[in-house]
């Protein structure tokens, strides 16, 4: 009874703490934030079904959706994730890319620490200047964000688990960069007899202000004198992106060909653009493939007039497990993970990823 209070207990606090990040702003602030970047998914297994799995993410891939969830960390992940993002660099597309690393490694009985890196580069962009607008005339210019997580989860009892990521965020081009720090928190709390009901509450992008800084933000002119001057415009910190998800899941287990179906279903509250309500599921079978699909709803998404996202809500993915290892209790594997994020007026987004399990 002890246990369950205290529970219920970290659960009330993490919630009241988060109520006022989670109704700060609404789709008026839309655009008003900074490191936009933050709210996109980089793992190719959660993505999958559109993140839903606040409450029952795992391993390397929970990173993002609730860090919690990296706790199920035997002894190490190692991962990597390639995102061809809105079509990548063919056809109608966004010239964007993302790779993202990762390594989790369990530290203590119950502790686990993880770090990955997220590079997000745009390709070659035209310059153009007030003096020279047309394309082609002044060279090209690379933008390229990256950042920098790392996290610590614990496992209190063998029901709830907690954790927290340190985001280093930079963005930069040839002479401007910008910089800030954001935090994540997670708690999920696992029950019923084989562990099939599950609750998830995560809380990201709490920080400092993301501001700009560097030689593009100065101009070089004449005062009335004629003599050479040089002006600096001050960069204004903008907010991060918070949000705050909560999330539950259900597995429904069968003894045949071990198989298992989980419906999960989140709700994320944005404080800069419009709410989201996922739903999913996921299949497996053998514990060796698993076929999953979500759809992510905001306001107006059905509209393509009045919607605020290229995505239309539609996510689907698929992974295949494959053993390293004959040896009874040997965990080892490799797992090929794909997901599609389907779009409108874009090309969709494709993740290929992979994760060793040693």
């Amino acid at each position: 009874m002890k246990k369950t209070f205290r529970i219920i207990a970290i659960i009330a606090l993490l919630t009241v703490v988060s109520l006022p990040a989670a109704q700060a702003g609404n789709d008026d602030r839309r655009g008003t934030a900074g490191a936009l970047e933050l709210l996109i998914n980089p793992w190719a297994r959660s993505a999958g079904w559109g993140g839903v799995n606040t409450a029952c993410g795992r391993g390397l891939d929970a990173f993002f959706t609730n860090v919690a969830g990296i706790t199920s960390v035997s002894s190490t992940e190692i991962g990597y994730t390639n995102s061809i993002y809105a079509g990548g660099r063919s056809g109608l597309n966004s010239g964007a890319s993302i790779n993202s690393f990762g390594l989790v490694q369990r530290v203590f009985d119950r502790g686990v620490l993880g770090v990955y890196v997220m590079a997000m580069s745009f390709g070659d962009i035209d310059v153009t200047t007030y003096d020279s607008p047309d394309a082609g005339m002044n060279g090209t210019f690379s933008p390229t964000f990256m950042n920098l997580h790392i996290a610590y989860a614990h496992a209190f009892t063998q029901s709830i688990k907690g954790g927290a990521v340190v985001k280093i965020v930079s963005e930069s081009t040839a002479d401007v960069t910008g910089s800030g720090v954001a935090f994540d928190a997670g708690i999920q709390y696992v029950t019923g007899e084989n562990d099939e009901l599950k609750f998830g509450i995560s809380l990201k992008n709490i920080g400092f202000g993301f501001s700009f800084n560097g030689t593009g933000l100065s101009l070089t002119m004449t005062n009335d004198a004629g003599n050479p001057m040089s002006v600096e415009f001050r960069s204004e910190d903008q907010e991060l992106p918070t949000s705050f998800s909560i999330g539950m899941s259900y597995d429904f287990l069968f003894e045949k060909w071990n198989q298992r179906l989980t419906f999960a279903g989140n709700f994320t509250s944005m404080a800069f653009s419009k709410d989201l309500i996922t739903a999913g599921a996921e299949y497996s079978l053998l514990d060796r493939v698993q076929l999953r699909a979500g759809y992510v709803y905001q306001t107006s998404i059905f509209d393509a007039d009045a919607r605020t996202t290229f995505n239309t809500g539609l996510n689907v993915g698929a992974s295949f497990n494959m053993p390293l290892s004959k040896k009874e209790g040997n965990n080892n594997s490799l797992t090929l993970d794909y997901a599609y994020q389907t779009a409108d007026r874009m090309k969709g987004t494709h993740r290929i990823g992979a994760t060793l399990s040693l």
